[in-house]
């Protein structure tokens, strides 16, 4: 009798201290990843402030640490032998290797004019290739906190009634919707990646949230608002475009391609669907949370398998952001081509009677390019024209500088022609629901 009393003193204490594991990581991952706060007179979130910290204070050992991710980046295929394991591998594996010959080219100021550009070579670096760099091994540090200390299956079992009926999603994919919202796209498919890798995600379902949710943050949100000086309609334009975005997910995930995208979990992991709960939701909540708390390893693990997939991530990411979204903002600056590709959306213009038909058909076209760039062609636009083209920018997630390039260079088994199908439906999407808002609003 005495021993089992002991016993049942130990598990009470065995649980209170998994609880209050779970409490002080999730309260930590929550703040890192979701409170903006105010610091040296930026508004933004704990591990943007960090990141921009690191950027002031050590600026020649961040571009040492970019043209490391992009040397590294760039070998590994060949040092792995992966470089030629399908078309797509080998592809990828040559963008790296332009992206690391780019990168030191601006780096050691050899570039020629055109890639020296302001508004192509240092743009993608300063813009793009440091943050992004950066924030990855960063954040995946921090979503160690979010992801293993039971918050994902707690917020998974709440949102079940929801997610499933409506995205096709588990319950727990309601955490990476918020992480890309407000924080960023990066942050949100490093988080899908490693779920998946994790078999708590199919194929299908790993490829609905990277194309559905992973778009950029509310911080970078503010910056397209500010440029198309529409900030004055912020709350509109924010709220706006997050229930168009996922209204937009919700269809996608109904056709093909993302309908035919197999149900199977990644090889190698062990399957861990998400449990159907009838009853008792918050009860059965917090048992699979503890549950997931107490099978954990050591925290100093966790943080080490984070911060090592995060650096893997970061130098497959780095050169080809560079590589492939170089090729967009060249193509979309001494070309016509997307002045052709416009056409493809001049007839729903013309059609849903768009201020300056023409104009926003191609600023549509090149949110493939780069998100931003949509937002430079329509300033001296019409307050409507600006206001859709705005939206379809948050709204299309999928762009060649940076979200397409994660997505290849991730475990989630999406083709290009898969991403380039799914970047069209949303943008067609997007703008026949946003269309008759914005004329309403304005």
């Amino acid at each position: 009798m005495e021993f089992q009393q002991q016993e049942l003193r130990q598990d009470s204490v065995f649980r209170a201290s998994s609880a209050l594991k779970m409490i002080i990581c999730s309260l930590v991952g929550i703040f890192s990843f979701f409170v903006s706060f105010e610091w040296q007179g930026k508004d933004t979130i704990l591990i943007d402030h960090i990141v921009n910290f690191i950027r002031a204070e050590v600026p020649l050992l961040v571009t040492a640490y970019v043209l490391i991710m992009l040397v590294g980046g760039a070998l590994l295929p060949f040092l792995t032998k992966k470089w030629n394991n399908s078309i797509v591998s080998i592809v990828l594996s040559i963008f790296k290797v332009c992206g690391m010959v780019a990168g030191i080219l601006l780096i050691f100021n050899l570039a020629p004019g055109w890639l020296a550009n302001e508004s192509i070579g240092p743009y993608l670096m300063e813009k793009l290739i440091k943050p992004v760099g950066v924030l990855i091994p960063i954040g995946s540090l921090f979503l160690a906190l979010l992801v293993s200390y039971g918050l994902l299956e707690y917020i998974g079992v709440l949102t079940q009634p929801f997610m499933k009926p409506i995205f096709k999603t588990p319950g727990r994919s309601a955490v990476d919707a918020v992480a890309s919202f407000v924080g960023s796209y990066s942050v949100g498919l490093l988080l899908t990646n490693r779920v998946y890798m994790e078999g708590r995600y199919t194929a299908k379902e790993a490829a609905i949230i990277a194309t559905g949710f992973s778009t950029v943050s509310a911080t970078f949100m503010v910056v397209i608002a500010s440029t198309l000086d529409i900030m004055q309609h912020w709350n509109a334009f924010f709220w706006v475009s997050l229930v168009v975005t996922f209204v937009v997910t919700a269809i996608t995930a109904r056709i093909y391609p993302l309908r035919s995208m197999k149900d199977e979990y990644y090889q190698g992991s062990t399957p861990m669907p998400e449990k159907i709960v009838k009853k008792d939701r918050f009860k059965e909540a917090w048992r699979q949370a503890m549950e997931a708390v107490e099978q954990n390893p050591p925290l100093s693990k966790i943080l080490w398998m984070n911060l090592k997939d995060g650096f893997i991530m970061a130098m497959g990411v780095i050169p080809s952001i560079l590589s492939i979204g170089l090729l967009g903002l060249v193509l979309a600056t001494y070309t016509p081509i997307f002045d052709w590709l416009a056409y493809i959306f001049v007839p729903f213009t013309y059609v849903l009677q768009i201020p300056e038909p023409f104009l926003a058909a191609k600023a549509l076209s090149l949110s493939l390019a780069e998100v931003f760039l949509p937002a430079l062609v329509v300033t001296q636009a019409p307050l409507v024209t600006k206001f859709i083209v705005a939206v379809v920018s948050i709204s299309a997630i999928l762009f060649f500088s940076a979200v397409i390039p994660l997505i290849l260079s991730s475990e989630i088994p999406l083709t290009l022609r898969q991403i380039l199908l799914i970047w069209f439906e949303r943008v067609v999407l997007t703008l026949i629901i946003v269309t008759p808002i914005a004329f309403l609003l304005f």
